[in-house]
């Protein structure tokens, strides 16, 4: 897969948000672009005209570490857009087919991770890929997005829920952050893996079915999973602030394992126990 659509894009949409002020620039005369002309990035990163040009058409094959750290701090880019820029050059390579074979593979969960996750029984948690699918949950991840779970159009993954289902926009308090994080969380995995086939089906999908997903794609905006807090409606227990950690696997599979957490004595922490206690009494009933 060409990624040279994405890295003109990417190169562009920086390059637009930039006013020649805030790079210490001068101005003179009316400005037919938003943001810094080509001619002033090339100055910023100490190439020449002809280069940069080179480089916003999407090439980035052969380019050195020094010239790409030049070009993120000429778009101030920050840790996240770099690495995300460091990944668009990596693929820009050619790609050995023992990489494209390797991409092929689907990541399975071990069953080691799998029993972590189910001994947590007071905590939501999840394994994930980096599709955005939940591969494994313990009883309580089911029950926290049992919406999702509920409905065979999801197949319990995180993006398909935000965008096609209706009750995610109650269920996250700040559906907007969280949608924009999924759709930044999805480019920076095309920018590291452009022949995973699977991944692009799922973003073409998401293009296709979703006009929010289709404009937030194109805002070219990165994000990486870590630690945050969530804030969301639980159609059983209400509301819920929730302290979430992402913990990628010490691996090459790309998984990471996702636990929900409340802080003590707090509304939250009685509303998980009170899911906990329902999913005990729904377990019961199921096993009899």
């Amino acid at each position: 897969m060409d990624n040279r659509e994405a890295v003109s894009a990417f190169l562009r949409s920086r390059r637009d948000r930039i006013a020649p002020e805030q790079a210490g620039l001068p101005t003179y005369g009316r400005r037919r672009v938003p943001g810094l002309r080509r001619g002033e990035v090339a100055i910023l990163a100490g190439v020449s005209v002809e280069y940069y040009t080179r480089l916003e058409r999407g090439n980035l094959r052969g380019v050195s570490d020094s010239v790409l750290d030049a070009l993120a701090q000429a778009l101030r880019l920050d840790a996240t857009e770099r690495m995300y820029l460091y990944d668009l050059a990596r693929a820009a390579g050619p790609a050995p087919q023992t990489r494209v074979a390797r991409r092929a593979v689907r990541p399975m969960v071990r069953p080691s991770v799998a029993r972590i996750v189910d001994g947590m029984p007071e905590l939501p948690a999840y394994v994930m890929n980096n599709r955005l699918d939940a591969l494994a949950a313990n009883r309580l991840g089911r029950a926290l997005y049992s919406e999702m779970y509920a409905d065979p159009i999801c197949r319990a993954n995180v993006a398909r829920f935000a965008f096609f289902n209706s009750s995610a926009r109650r269920f996250y308090t700040d559906w907007e952050r969280m949608a924009h994080f999924a759709v930044g969380a999805l480019r920076i995995e095309a920018g590291k893996n452009p022949y995973d086939r699977e991944l692009s089906n799922l973003i073409g999908e998401l293009s296709t079915r979703s006009d929010a997903f289709r404009v937030m794609w194109g805002s070219h905006d990165v994000h990486v999973f870590r630690e945050s807090t969530k804030r969301l409606n639980h159609p059983l227990v209400g509301d819920l602030e929730l302290d979430q950690e992402t913990m990628s696997l010490p691996d090459e599979s790309g998984l990471s394992v996702v636990v929900y957490s409340a802080p003590p004595q707090t509304a939250a922490e009685d509303g998980l126990k009170l899911l906990a206690s329902w999913c005990a009494t729904t377990g019961q009933e199921q096993d009899a």
